[in-house]
């Protein structure tokens, strides 16, 4: 091929892309600054975005400040309904849109408002999906306290939720009400976790050495799902859950094991709940941690942990109980039964996280 005839395929080309060379950043932003009793919200938005959804051609016209105003209910109405803001659950409503301006070394426009927040705030949420003709846009938002910028997140259209907790006495008090009743939820549906101690408890005994049992699973899973929290240590999960598999089948095993009265749960529950530690953690992040309030939330969730076994314990422990004062030979023939059920799952667990982590066909 000739030379001139490459040269102008290569100009055809270029004059191709460049239309969509002319939006390489599919990125809104979001500032939202949270004072006593007010939240004041900057956003910027692409003016290909803009155009694109409300059919400007060119969208650079955007960029006019006399055509921006004229365009300007027509924009608040496009975004009012894909930016959705609440406080302590309630919907912010009735915002007062102050200013529209064009900027132009962006490429964007930059709009602002203002939210009555009807005082101090507990949480602030952001549900955004800014522009969904646009597989790739991201949103990426900032929290601020007054001025001071606490918390960023980048939203797209997997992840359309952020949730901030000021660091106020009512931010404290939402991390509690938010992470015990997500530490009793996690100990409730986790199968494995639930699992192992469920094999802690067949054996029996007073329910002050079951609580104490089960208090040392919690003093050490508490230690390490600390650690994970605040990115010390951080084995990978390909390690963990076979490791937490292998904990079942290990506390089913000791119950069949048992002779002469030993008894050595205290140990077995403080030694593999130093493992399912790490495995809390891995759930906890996809609770999405407060920074802010680090702390609160990490003692919220191990006394929400807390409860959710105690709960398991006084409901499974009475239940053995009053089976073993009815017939004693049952009791034990449920003990036996319950441990290779226990064993049995978690060698499948096991097996199944080992060889087949992405799920058996």
């Amino acid at each position: 091929m000739r030379r001139p005839a490459i040269a102008a395929i290569v100009l055809t080309l270029l004059a191709v892309a460049a239309p969509v060379d002319a939006h390489q950043v599919p990125f809104s932003y979001l500032d939202a600054r949270l004072d006593d009793d007010t939240l004041r919200v900057t956003l910027v938005v692409h003016v290909v975005d803009v155009g694109h959804d409300l059919n400007i051609d060119p969208p650079e016209r955007l960029l006019e400040p006399a055509f921006l105003a004229t365009q300007r209910e027509r924009i608040i109405d496009l975004l009012t309904p894909r930016l959705r803001l609440s406080t302590d659950g309630r919907t912010l409503a009735d915002a007062v849109w102050s200013g529209m301006e064009p900027l132009p070394d962006r490429q964007s426009i930059r709009m602002q408002a203002r939210y009555s927040t009807g005082g101090a705030a507990g949480t602030l949420a952001v549900d955004a999906q800014m522009f969904p003709y646009d597989p790739p846009h991201q949103t990426f938002v900032n929290f601020y306290d007054r001025e001071d910028l606490r918390h960023q997140v980048i939203l797209d259209q997997v992840k359309t939720h952020a949730e901030y907790f000021p660091g106020t006495r009512q931010g404290a008090f939402a991390v509690v009400r938010r992470f015990i009743p997500a530490g009793i939820q996690h100990i409730l549906v986790g199968p494995d976790h639930l699992l192992f101690l469920l094999g802690l408890l067949l054996l029996g005994g007073s329910i002050r050495q079951l609580v104490i049992v089960v208090s040392a699973f919690t003093a050490a899973h508490s230690v390490t799902l600390t650690l994970a929290a605040l990115n010390y240590v951080s084995p990978p999960a390909r390690i963990i859950e076979p490791a937490i598999a292998l904990s079942i089948v290990y506390v089913g095993a000791d119950n069949l094991m048992v002779r002469g009265g030993r008894d050595m749960r205290v140990w077995i529950a403080a030694a593999f709940g130093l493992i399912h530690g790490f495995g809390y953690a891995n759930l906890l992040r996809e609770v999405d941690l407060p920074r802010r309030a680090l702390g609160w939330s990490l003692f919220s969730f191990n006394v929400g942990i807390e409860v959710g076994q105690l709960l398991v314990v006084v409901t499974v422990a009475s239940a053995l109980a009053a089976l073993r004062s009815r017939h004693e030979a049952a009791g034990r023939r449920l003990v036996f039964a319950g441990s290779i059920i226990v064993i049995a799952a978690g060698a499948f667990w096991f097996i199944q996280r080992v060889f087949f982590p992405g799920g058996m066909a």
